[in-house]
């Protein structure tokens, strides 16, 4: 894999060794009181930058308020290092404090954490998102001489096969969710109706990423999808106006939805901030339809 950071700014170089320094802070603190032993003996065994940064495309723009993550998968020893809440929720949570407050990091920071048992089982089931990252990725960090196994590429006629059968499912159920909160609107049920969309944005999300990279990570943060999704399909930034502030308040309320619009009795949400999701999820739809029958109409998945 590629270790060359020279096509960078020294800003970004600076940024990514600070999150290469906060991962494994973070991580030494939360193994630190361990007893058993798999735990005490985990480790990361690589970090290593992917996306747009590696590629050298990612978009900065001030303007319209949109900025490419720093797209970091990590890979530990032990599949069980991978959970997010016991291991890496706390590096999550810092990197938010040093790039909306602190502003330490220049761009926002997606992560995405995989045992290197599992990284080489998706390479060996022909994942094009993996084999992009093998292919294009930068090593920030390396321990030992373990590299990940030759990928095996799937022929084009599984590839295609796969991704339909994935945009078929994750699109459906999207749109499911979607009548759903049309439904509870109609009812005055404005909680419910949020929840729906969330939900409805979560899957037309994961179908992308399942269509185009047979691959989308196991999130409800829609704000972590939705970055996933803009990097490989541009043509989804648009949906989501990140200039106006009605659309950050929507948009934030949206991502509250999960949780709160079921749980908190705090969580309010009105008719117009409602009927303005719906419309811009509506857009997401068809965007989203837009580019999955593009793909699966075109040339196969390739590495």
């Amino acid at each position: 894999m590629k270790t060359d950071l020279d096509h960078l700014p020294e800003r970004k170089k600076r940024d990514l060794a600070r999150i290469v320094e906060i991962l494994f802070a973070e991580f030494e603190d939360a193994t630190a009181l361990s007893t058993q032993k798999w735990k005490k003996q985990g480790r990361i065994l690589k970090v290593i930058l992917y996306g747009s940064y590696a590629r050298g495309d990612w978009v900065a723009d001030p303007v319209g308020g949109y900025y490419s993550d720093y797209d970091i998968l990590v890979v530990v020893n032990d599949d069980r290092l991978t959970d997010p809440v016991d291991y890496w929720y706390k590096a999550e949570d810092h990197f938010l404090r040093e790039y909306g407050i602190t502003k330490r990091l220049s761009a926002p920071v997606g992560l995405i954490v995989h045992s290197l048992g599992d990284v080489n089982f998706q390479l060996s089931r022909g994942r094009p998102f993996f084999i992009d990252i093998v292919r294009d990725g930068i090593v920030l960090y390396e321990f030992g001489t373990q590299s990940f196994d030759p990928p095996k590429p799937l022929s084009p006629v599984v590839a295609r096969e796969e991704a339909q059968g994935y945009f078929d499912t994750w699109f459906a159920s999207a749109a499911g969710f979607l009548k759903s909160a049309a439904f509870a609107i109609s009812e005055g049920l404005n909680n419910h109706a949020a929840f729906f969309l969330h939900q409805a944005t979560e899957h037309f999300y994961h179908a992308v990423l399942h269509t185009l990279t047979l691959y989308s990570p196991k999130s409800h943060k829609i704000n972590f999808l939705r970055d996933k999704a803009e990097d490989i399909a541009r043509e989804l930034i648009p949906v989501w106006p990140r200039d106006e502030k009605l659309a950050r308040r929507c948009f934030e309320l949206l991502q509250q939805a999960y949780v709160n619009a079921r749980y908190s009795p705090h969580y309010k949400i009105t008719e117009a901030e409602l009927a303005w999701l719906v419309a811009r999820i509506e857009l997401l739809q068809a965007a989203v339809k837009a580019v999955a029958e593009r793909h699966l109409s075109g040339d196969p998945i390739s590495a």
